[in-house]
């Protein structure tokens, strides 16, 4: 059980890696006990080191989320070994860069089954153990493409979609039952992770995310704070927010500049290596850490979150602003 009472337990999906990475780093700040979860050893291993390293406590299991039992054990021996869990960050995935007539039935799959039925899975272990309790949050990172898909990840956006739909209707039914349970859904703008070289890719030059690109601590410390803020939806970098409300404005528009431009975007100047492996399937050897190889291209500030997450100090300061202004207008007068 608990360690410490005022110890979280927190399970990351896709913790040996990218934004599951960062963000086991960002929980183990503040000591947490953390359930790591991916399928490559040697990214767990490093990453449970550096939980220890900060005073955390961590146990990694080595599953692939798309099996919906091994979900179920690895929850079950969370709370067996760590104690109640606290918050369950769904967050692994896996794409294709591709033209979809160039897409098997299988890619398609296997996608799914990891990005969207691996939050699914990882979501039905998490409830099983918090709606008896009546307490507990859900994160599920999302991306600009739960909103607006691009050409070359079909399988990818489509996964991200049903995501968004699938949080709706687990977010309404919560509601209706008044439960204690929360769930929010974090929207990712580009992330600069190792993912771009572990894709598997049918374009001639290698892969790279769409600017602007943002360090995984940035969207480490957005999902942080949404579990312990855990709105309906929070959205990572002004990009994100831009593209939600223009696609609902000019979506057609934006289909045509993104027929024009979206190819280009997706690729770098280097050309793929023919044959190289991918983790669509299984994954690579070593520990990727948390950054891609984009690092000169990134930011590791967004001034867009920080406003994001300080609404009320905005808004009071406004007021205190408008309060100020009326005040000097009524000495005027």
């Amino acid at each position: 059980m608990h360690p410490d009472p005022a110890m979280k337990i927190v399970v990351v999906t896709g913790a040996s890696a990218g934004v599951g990475r960062a963000v086991v780093r960002q929980f183990a700040g503040q000591q947490a006990s953390m359930a790591l979860i991916a399928r490559g050893r040697d990214g767990l291993e490093a990453a449970k080191r550096e939980v220890e390293e900060r005073g955390g406590r961590a146990i990694i299991i080595q599953a692939d989320v798309a099996d919906a039992e091994a979900m179920e054990q690895a929850a079950a021996r969370t709370e067996a070994e760590l104690g109640p869990i606290d918050v369950w960050v769904n967050n692994a995935m896996v794409s294709v860069l591709s033209p979809i007539r160039e897409m098997t039935a299988e890619e398609f799959r296997r996608v799914t089954e990891v990005t969207y039925l691996g939050v699914v899975y990882g979501t039905l272990a998490a409830l099983k153990r918090m709606l008896p309790r009546d307490r507990g949050v859900i994160v599920q990172v999302g991306s600009t493409l739960a909103y607006r898909a691009i050409p070359l990840q079909s399988a990818y956006c489509a996964a991200k979609h049903a995501i968004q739909g699938f949080h709706e209707s687990l977010r309404c039914e919560l509601l209706h039952d008044k439960s204690g349970v929360k769930v929010t859904m974090v929207h990712l703008p580009a992330v600069n992770t190792p993912q771009f070289r572990w894709l598997r890719n049918r374009m001639p030059n290698k892969s790279q995310p769409p600017g602007p690109i943002y360090q995984p601590e940035v969207a480490a410390r957005a999902i942080v704070w949404a579990s312990e803020n855990p709105r309906r939806e929070l959205n990572v970098g002004s990009g994100t927010t831009t593209a939600i409300v223009a696609n609902s404005f000019v979506p057609g528009l934006i289909d045509r500049y993104l027929a024009n431009k979206g190819y280009g975007f997706h690729q770098g100047d280097e050309p793929e290596e023919p044959g190289r492996p991918d983790n669509l399937y299984d994954p690579l050897p070593g520990d990727a850490g948390a950054h891609g190889p984009f690092d000169d291209m990134s930011t590791s500030h967004s001034p867009h979150l920080w406003s994001n997450t300080h609404r009320g100090v905005i808004g009071g300061a406004l007021g205190l602003l408008a309060l100020a202004g009326l005040a000097g207008l009524l000495r005027r007068r």
